[in-house]
């Protein structure tokens, strides 16, 4: 199975939700094929503390966290959201950037981005824009970011070394990530593996927990934390398990000054 048919079921599947603006993702919500995971899981958090109108406007119920209340996010800042769907993480950000700062929404769906935009206009959300593409081969300048979002997007990506070394890129010296995402725990059957509906449901490619956290680290990132987590109960026939976690990293290119790891 390669990265391309990964990428094209992935993006099927989230222009479908697009269109029928449909309420949620992952396997409770019928992107998996594995019915034994699919009737015991909720993959999706809820906004419970952003505002009524962005989360009325543009919360699909597609993520597994909420990263940006623990990115420590600045007036002022730019701040990016990778897999940024109809742009929840990102209206969350605009308000806490104001209006000296801004948000850019990166997404490789055509159809979501068009949502995003929909919604944008909707919430007069002007320090906002959303720009199609891969989190591989991301559209932006490199050193021009001060903060990185994105909410159960990795594990859909199928280069996620790509993914880290584009963050490492993109992000100001001192800037750093906060990451919501399926990691796994014990062997997830290759049958599972090569399964599309899996890929898209978020189970397929969901990495061991400590080797999603060893790339982060191989990427060049430092000060990796994990700030939030969350395990999900299967089945007990399932051989393998769920987590979300929520990972937040900072990107140095000089020495940290003292006092800093």
């Amino acid at each position: 199975m390669s990265d391309t048919e990964i990428k094209s079921a992935v993006r099927d599947k989230y222009g479908e939700i697009a269109r029928k603006a449909a309420s949620c993702c992952g396997p409770a919500c019928g992107c998996s094929s594995n019915a034994e995971i699919a009737g015991t899981i909720t993959m999706n958090d809820l906004y419970g503390d952003a505002d009524r109108s962005i989360r009325e406007t543009a919360d699909l119920g597609l993520g597994c966290g909420t990263p940006a209340a623990f990115a420590d996010i600045k007036e002022g800042m730019t701040v990016l959201d990778l897999g940024s769907g109809a742009g929840i993480d990102v209206f969350i950000a605009a308000r806490q950037v104001g209006p000296s700062g801004r948000v850019i929404g990166v997404d490789m769906t055509k159809e979501m981005i068009v949502r995003a935009r929909v919604n944008k206009n909707k919430l007069g959300a002007e320090n906002t824009e959303f720009r199609l593409g891969e989190i591989e081969n991301l559209p932006v300048e490199s050193g021009s970011v001060d903060r990185i979002l994105s909410n159960c997007v990795i594990n859909l990506v199928p280069d996620k070394r790509r993914a880290f070394a584009e963050m490492h890129r993109v992000l100001k010296s001192g800037g750093k990530f906060t990451v919501s995402d399926i990691v796994s725990t014990g062997q997830i059957p290759e049958e599972t593996r090569q399964n599309m509906l899996e890929w898209a449901g978020c189970v397929a490619g969901a990495l061991d927990r400590e080797e999603y956290l060893q790339i982060v680290r191989e990427a060049g990132f430092r000060e990796v934390m994990v700030v939030a987590e969350k395990r999900y109960s299967l089945d007990q026939t399932v051989p393998f398990g769920l987590h979300s976690i929520t990972v937040s990293a900072t990107k140095w290119t000089l020495p940290p000054s003292s006092g800093q790891r």
